[in-house]
């Protein structure tokens, strides 16, 4: 209880006065996922977030009737993270046991970036994290050992940035950015437009605009720390990006990126490679079958040929 009481009282004098228009972490101001919340596969509860004044209430919701199980109030203003424009919420690992709550930002660029970390399962234990500058919350690793942030790297321009890996228990951000192997010079730079986590809690591919570039697929391993980066070749020049979403298909061994029902790239998860679509297989076996046709009726136009030119023998009587 006195942890608590110290950890409450820190957290009273760090928070700071709410502006009429509260957002998660991303760089714009007008998102906030806090009422809707987040919850994984499996999990009986949804978690939401109220404000209390200078406060905030953190319930745990029963998915099924609804009922309000336990709450807890911690002083200051936090939010359930969103993670895309698609308004999909983060921030309860897989294992259901640690929720990660963010600062709402008032502003970009922010000097301070703050999150609490809860133990989900009792809302009464927590750890404040504090980083110079300016993050949002990006995913968290299956046992909630390991979080996943976006760190803003321009003053004035939210689409730059770079991907850090947070250590929960020795209370350190790691010093390497995170970065696909295949190309470590790379420049990250996009608008995070939808997100799709595979039921395990293990992968968090997130599909990017590349700021007015080339749109891509950021593909997260949290359990080993790695990612890749996918350029979209199959999206049709003047489509609207924003009107993108991910989706997985297949028992999740096929990440589709689509708009409502019609699947522009379809990515194998095991190998992240590019599926061919369905209508591709159907046009194979309809060639095949054209083919077989045509060689039948030749076949059949050749026996008809040797029929002329050897005639059967007439009868003998």
């Amino acid at each position: 209880m006195r942890v608590l009481a110290a950890l409450a009282a820190a957290l009273s004098l760090a928070s700071i006065t709410a502006a009429a228009a509260r957002a998660d972490g991303l760089p714009v101001l007008g998102i906030d996922v806090g009422l809707t919340g987040v919850t994984v596969p499996g999990a009986a509860m949804r978690y939401v977030t109220v404000k209390a004044g200078r406060a905030t209430v953190v319930e745990a919701v029963r998915r099924q009737g609804g009922e309000i199980a336990r709450l807890e109030t911690w002083p200051g203003q936090w939010t359930i993270p969103a993670v895309a424009y698609d308004r999909t919420a983060g921030g309860l690992s897989a294992d259901r046991r640690t929720l990660v709550l963010i600062e709402p930002r008032q502003s970009f660029p922010r000097k301070q970036t703050r999150l609490l970390v809860l133990e989900a399962q009792r809302l009464g234990s927590a750890a404040l994290v504090l980083l110079q500058g300016d993050f949002s919350f990006d995913a968290v690793s299956p046992d909630g050992r390991r979080l996943y942030l976006i760190q803003y790297t321009s003053p004035i321009d939210p689409t730059r940035y770079l991907v850090r890996a947070y250590d929960v228990r020795a209370h350190r951000l790691e010093a390497k950015p995170i970065v696909d192997p295949r190309d470590t010079t790379e420049k990250m730079r996009g608008n995070p437009l939808s997100r799709v986590t595979s039921e395990d809690g293990r992968w968090a591919y997130t599909l990017y605009d590349g700021g007015g570039a080339h749109p891509f697929v950021h593909a997260l391993d949290t359990v080993a720390g790695t990612a890749r980066c996918i350029d979209l070749d199959g999206i049709p020049p003047g489509t609207n990006l924003w009107q993108l979403r991910l989706g997985l298909t297949g028992g999740g061994r096929v990440l589709a990126v689509a708009r409502a029902a019609r699947s522009f790239v379809s990515l194998d998860t095991r190998t992240l490679a590019p599926v061919v679509p369905r209508s591709g297989y159907r046009v194979s076996w309809l060639l095949a079958a054209a083919a077989a046709a045509a060689l039948a009726a030749l076949a059949a136009f050749g026996v008809r040929v040797l029929r002329r030119q050897h005639p059967r023998p007439a009868p003998v009587d």
